[in-house]
């Protein structure tokens, strides 16, 4: 914890001050351009691996990157996509998963986590990610983990689809979905490509969809 705290002081000693116009303008108010939905992992860092600033990314985290589907429910994850769509308007919504996910190691060896009932019961919104890697192979195991995180991102996109404010916006265009695993050794980016159903490069695949990578 002391490399926390002394981190604090050198941010309030080195980096505040550089940085104290963006501060200011923060200070009353927030515009992000993108949603970005990710794992909360402590490998992923959101703003260091797209580098971007302060008031840039409005940032929803959890086990799994995961979206609930759209109920009558209230939950963290259908508040927060509801205010940063309809509210704060961004224009872009990426779900980014990553290599070595424990959520999804989870989700395919669920009976290990009884243990853990409320992890347990979170990892059933990825069910469809693992019966889909099922049906392909014929089973599913831990051989089969990235082929789980990707379909796992598919499976949220499906699911944020469902939530009013994001199909509302889906409809005009206003929006566009992206779905990403970060590759934590490499420091890589596979996207989802619609045009050709299948997980790219992010230089390969946004070069042929300039950015528009929606399904």
């Amino acid at each position: 914890m002391d490399h926390v705290i002394s981190g604090v002081a050198k941010f309030q000693r080195d980096v505040f001050p550089e940085q104290q116009d963006t501060f200011k303008k923060l200070a009353n108010g927030q515009s992000p351009e993108v949603l970005f939905i990710t794992c909360a992992d402590s490998r992923i860092d959101p703003n260091l691996v797209t580098q971007t600033a302060p008031g840039e990314l409005f940032i929803c985290r959890n086990a799994g990157n995961i979206v609930p589907p759209h109920s009558n429910q209230t939950g963290g994850m259908t508040a927060s996509i509801e205010f940063a769509v309809a509210a704060l308007g961004v224009k872009h919504i990426v779900i980014c998963g990553h290599t070595d996910c424990g959520a999804m190691k989870g989700a395919i060896t669920p009976d290990k986590l009884d243990s853990l009932p409320h992890v347990k019961e979170w990892l059933g919104h990825c069910r469809c990610a693992t019966e889909v890697v099922k049906e392909v192979h014929g089973e599913v195991t831990m051989d089969h983990l990235d082929d789980v995180t990707k379909e796992n991102v598919l499976q949220q996109l499906q699911h944020i689809k469902t939530h009013p404010a994001v199909a509302a916006k889906l409809a005009t265009g206003a929006v566009q979905l992206h779905g990403w695993v970060y590759n934590i050794e490499h420091g890589t980016i596979a996207c989802w490509n619609p045009q050709t159903k299948a997980f790219e490069e992010m230089e390969q695949a946004y070069a042929e969809s300039r950015l528009t990578a929606s399904l």
